[in-house]
């Protein structure tokens, strides 16, 4: 079935040993926190609810490939938006595919032109992982910004945007621009470095106490009570609280990219696991129980000890994204229910909840690069606001976004650099121009 992972990669397990970068001082004191707060009996309560959700939902899960992910059309949206229908099932699994967001030809071109100046620069341009550095750290070639202010992607970030609410009104679904890499992935190359995690954080989304709130149903006992849109709690969140490269404090509603060339399951494409709220509150429950010691019974989550003492969190490290394994999360049963997305066309984009776990696709044994440039759906909010004005500022002067302070490149002198001139009206505002 198309989708379906048949070999589990060889990524990393964390939840065999606890190394010293997941426990701690700031961890203990976030676990003494929220139980102070909330209560072994809330917690205990939304456990055992969480994991019998998990029964079903991995068993669904686990019979499906990647029609669990929706697939939509730009045209459509574009003509129609997205109907009722099509918004509760993209809640509902976080995730999408849009295609023909940028017509084939063109995203075509655009790579060409990205290769183009990557070759021409390349021992200017910094990438990651040292090894085999096919994600680059450049930020406003021409391809990017050309995509950036496309006239679809920006209708398509409003619409995204728009399924979160917040009656505060200090917010909007107009999309300010977060300026991220970009990929050019060879055939044969292997990728290890980013298996099954959640990015906006680690720690503080128990550390932090307007993080913490946004959880707040699941650490009070009512796990089906909350609510992954909810905006107006979650736009004052600190998800750079602990700072790193891996975080970054702009709120993405959707993580994505746009492909610029063909992708395919083991050819250098996406996994996604089709959910978001259950396994969120999964993942942030997990800390405060310990397994059985009877590894038949780790299944059985009523057989899991209440264990407000140890620092531990499986798979948390304050400078990485939340990561995710079959031993530190077994109820999620991530071998079944990670997903390849859909093979995807140049000019074709997936989109994924900032709650959602994913992964990269480790294996790329198809023809060609596997090259897509990174673009999320941004809301306007004050610390968004804030944030790219910042990264506008520092752009103008051929830098990097704050978030990557160690990149140290002028791209204005890179060949190719052609700067923001002839960037529409439109293109301007999301870039942050008016913000200046």
């Amino acid at each position: 079935m198309p989708g379906i992972i048949e070999n589990w990669p060889v990524w990393k397990e964390f939840g065999i040993t606890p190394e010293e970068n997941t426990k701690g001082p700031d961890f203990a004191n976030a676990k003494a926190e929220v139980i102070a707060q909330y209560g072994e009996e809330a917690l205990r309560k939304s456990w055992l609810k969480v994991c019998k959700d998990l029964e079903t939902l991995t068993e669904k899960l686990s019979t499906m490939g990647s029609d669990s992910i929706p697939t939509f059309h730009m045209k459509e949206i574009r003509e129609h938006g997205l109907s009722d229908e099509q918004q509760a099932r993209l809640k509902s699994s976080g995730c999408c595919v849009v295609k023909e967001v940028i017509p084939e030809a063109e995203a075509t071109s655009l790579f060409q032109d990205l290769k183009h100046m990557a070759t021409e620069n390349k021992e200017k341009i910094p990438g990651w992982p040292a090894e085999s550095p096919a994600m680059l750290r450049i930020y406003n070639s021409p391809t990017q910004l050309a995509i950036r202010t496309h006239p679809n992607q920006i209708l398509l970030q409003r619409t995204l945007n728009a399924l979160f609410h917040d009656e505060s009104n200090e917010t909007s679904p107009e999309p300010l621009s977060y300026t991220d890499g970009a990929r050019i992935r060879p055939s044969g190359l292997k990728f290890l470095g980013l298996g099954p995690h959640i990015d906006a954080g680690s720690l503080c989304r128990w550390a932090d106490p307007q993080y913490r709130k946004v959880y707040e149903h699941i650490f009070s006992g009512s796990p089906e009570l909350h609510d992954a849109f909810d905006l107006g709690i979650r736009k004052d969140a600190d998800q750079y609280l602990f700072k790193s490269n891996a975080h970054s404090a702009v709120f993405r509603s959707f993580q994505g990219w746009t492909a610029l060339t063909p992708t395919a399951p083991s050819a250098g494409t996406l996994m996604l696991y089709p959910n978001v709220s259950t396994v969120i509150a999964y993942v942030v429950l997990r800390p405060f129980f310990s397994p059985p010691a009877n590894e038949e019974d780790i299944m059985d989550a009523g057989k899991w000890t209440f264990d407000p003492e140890s620092s531990w969190f499986p798979g948390t490290m304050k400078d990485q994204s939340q990561r995710l394994s079959p031993t530190s999360h077994p109820h999620l049963r991530l071998k079944e229910c990670v997903k390849y997305i859909p093979q995807m066309s140049p000019g074709d984009t997936v989109w994924w909840h900032t709650d959602m776990c994913h992964a990269v696709d480790p294996e790329h044994n198809g023809e060609g690069d596997a090259s897509v440039v990174y673009i999320a759906a941004c809301p306007t909010t004050p610390i968004n606001k804030a944030f790219i004005k910042t990264q506008l500022q520092a752009s103008l002067v051929g830098k990097g976004p704050p978030d990557s302070p160690d990149v140290d490149v002028d791209e204005r002198r890179l060949k190719g650099y052609k700067g923001f001139d002839g960037i529409s009206e439109a293109g301007k505002a999301v870039l942050g121009f008016g913000l200046l």
